[in-house]
């Protein structure tokens, strides 16, 4: 049996006002930047890790006043090997955190932990103390929040059998092996060997640098210069010694160098670069807990080690990425991982997501497998993680139900805002028509990231949406999400109402491949000639055959014309601005 942080609330630290979040054995948090990932991983280790890295600045501050303290609660829950939570703790378990800080949920063991960190401002001096809660208050109950709940008893929780390890963004193994505090350097600290074994490598060295000194004309001469020192001091000693290898296998470690061989090269570790020499960097932590498991196992005590690991991605192409996620999560304990990754997050569980998303105040979304039958499962890996891993990191996105609309909108939006869709973080998903938007809606919901539906008005297309909104898919209504199109129209339909037919015609002609600039001249002359005849039927049709090809081609010819934007889009990208807060952005709908 094993034991697991199951939840841990964090206020006052940093961005981190109020928040909760839910944990697996292995959590992968998703988000935009500065949405909180790190000063979560932070927070963690100010519970279990050490404290030192404490200042002023960690204390949160909103409007100029800085809150007095920094409260977490992390709480501690019996789990089976599979890791479901079960009713008791082990009795080794149990021993060490005596059945003084064990308390009842119901019929099951928990250990509520508190941890309060307190600043004296004129000092910049910061004390910590502990707390085991009597329980586990609910998060807010009648306007107020758990953090107002009592404190319950001081006490210590600081446990070698529970250690906290966190690596972050900038590792790098060249410098692990010269730092004494690092993993690697901490095994290379508590190697041990036997007399024996001591006695016999080292007169395997001391006639390796016999050999090496006495087969070299350069060692041989600068030993025999460097001997007269001895008569020009009056030295006692015997003789000089050049050892080109460590004399001593004590200092074995110094020496360390790390080699990857490709074919019958072998290169240095310093010929490598970020991307392997940060793989390796957190290879060594998986090979330091390993080494403590085994050491546990053989003691027969318990060992539960917490890892927080930023951005694991670093530097590595996205296969590199997925086998590293595949190496962190066999490590055993519980694993954080904050990243930027799709990859990672593709390839990590839907249950093991959680996702950071930060406008006035921070909130944290999780997909609640549970609720999902498996058809919804099967939808969100298929055609949202496994291809638009991106909109993990979407600061909105706006759901299409068409190709041209999705190859246009993003034209608009960045001749509206003056800045691409991909810098303001707004994802434009077509989702394959009006069916489609039913897991792309419960993936948004779940992780809490704002969304749109830029919407057909074709009659079963407004059906089917509003059936979604009956099924109580969203809190908001369905006037805050949906911005429809004219009764009736196709994205298509709304440029041609819109009377934007000379852009589309415009586009169309210039569309066609051309053997040379005369041939081109000539044929999109003609080309236009029979485009001019086109009824608004036959453009319709023109341009719906090839929605990829005419989406982008429609959209830049109506941004270099003196229409202005379509009226739809213009609602559309309004909307957007008010919801991000670009008012610079708003532009009126007359």
């Amino acid at each position: 049996m094993n034991i697991l942080i199951k939840t841990i609330r964090i206020s006052g630290f940093r961005g981190l006002e109020n928040i909760e979040v839910n944990l697996e054995s292995t959590t992968v948090l998703t988000g935009i930047n500065n949405s909180g990932k790190t000063s979560f991983l932070k927070a963690l280790q100010l519970v279990l890790g050490n404290r030192q890295f404490i200042t002023q600045d960690d204390f949160y501050i909103r409007d100029n006043i800085k809150k007095e303290n920094i409260i977490i609660d992390i709480l501690l829950i019996p789990v089976d090997e599979e890791y479901n939570q079960i009713e008791d703790f082990s009795e080794d378990w149990e021993i060490l955190f005596t059945t003084d800080r064990i308390r009842l949920d119901g019929d099951k063991s928990i250990i509520p932990l508190r941890t309060i960190v307190t600043l004296d401002p004129l000092l910049n001096y910061y004390k910590s103390q502990q707390y085991i809660m009597q329980d586990w208050p609910q998060f807010e109950d009648n306007g107020l929040f758990w953090y107002n709940s009592d404190n319950g008893n001081k006490t210590r929780f600081n446990f070698d059998e529970l250690p906290f390890f966190y690596m972050d963004a900038q590792r790098d193994i060249l410098d692990d092996t010269k730092a004494r505090s690092s993993y690697i350097g901490k095994m290379l600290s508590k190697i041990e060997y036997s007399q024996e074994d001591i006695k016999e490598i080292e007169e395997q060295i001391a006639a390796l640098n016999e050999k090496a000194v006495s087969s070299s004309d350069i060692l041989q001469n600068l030993k025999n210069t460097l001997s007269e020192l001895d008569s020009a001091i009056g030295s006692l000693s015997e003789k000089i010694e050049i050892t080109p290898f460590t004399k001593k296998i004590r200092d074995l470690s110094k020496g360390l160098s790390i080699y990857y061989s490709h074919d019958q090269d072998s290169f240095p570790m310093e010929y490598h670069g970020m991307g392997t020499r940060s793989w390796s960097s957190l290879l060594t932590l998986k090979s330091y807990i390993q080494l403590l498991t085994e050491k546990a196992s053989v003691e027969k005590s318990v060992f539960f080690p917490v890892l927080a690991i930023e951005e694991p991605e670093a530097h590595l192409h996205p296969n590199a990425q997925k086998r590293l996620y595949d190496q962190i999560s066999s490590i055993s304990g519980q694993t954080i991982i904050s990243t930027h990754s799709p990859y990672i997050a593709a390839t990590s569980k839907l249950n093991q997501i959680r996702s950071f998303y930060k406008d006035s105040v921070l909130s944290c979304g999780e997909i609640c497998v549970k609720n999902l039958d498996t058809e919804d499962i099967r939808k969100i890996k298929r055609r949202i993680i496994n291809t638009r891993g991106e909109i993990f990191f979407s600061r909105l996105i706006v759901l299409l139900e068409g190709e041209t609309e999705e190859q246009a909108l993003p034209i608009f939006s960045k001749n509206f805002f003056s800045k691409s869709s991909v810098e303001m973080g707004i994802d434009f998903v077509g989702v394959g028509g009006y069916k489609g938007y039913s897991p792309f809606i419960k993936f948004a919901e779940s992780l809490k990231i704002p969304w749109l539906i830029f919407s057909d008005a074709e009659p079963e297309t407004k059906d089917w949406i509003n059936k979604l909104f009956e099924k109580s898919i969203t809190d908001k209504t369905k006037e805050d999400i949906v911005i429809f199109l004219d009764d009736g129209n196709s994205f298509e339909k709304q440029l041609i109402s819109d009377n934007y037919q000379d852009e589309i015609r415009i586009a169309i002609a210039s569309c066609d491949e051309y053997v040379n600039e005369q041939h081109r001249e000539a044929k999109e002359a003609t080309r236009k000639e029979e485009i001019s005849h086109y009824t608004d039927d036959e453009l319709y049709d023109e341009i719906k055959g090839e929605k990829t090809k005419y989406g982008p081609l429609i959209a830049e010819q109506i941004i270099l014309s003196d229409k202005g934007l379509p009226m739809k889009v213009k609602e559309l990208l309004n909307r957007i601005s008010k919801l991000l807060n670009i008012e610079e952005g708003v532009e009126s709908d007359s």
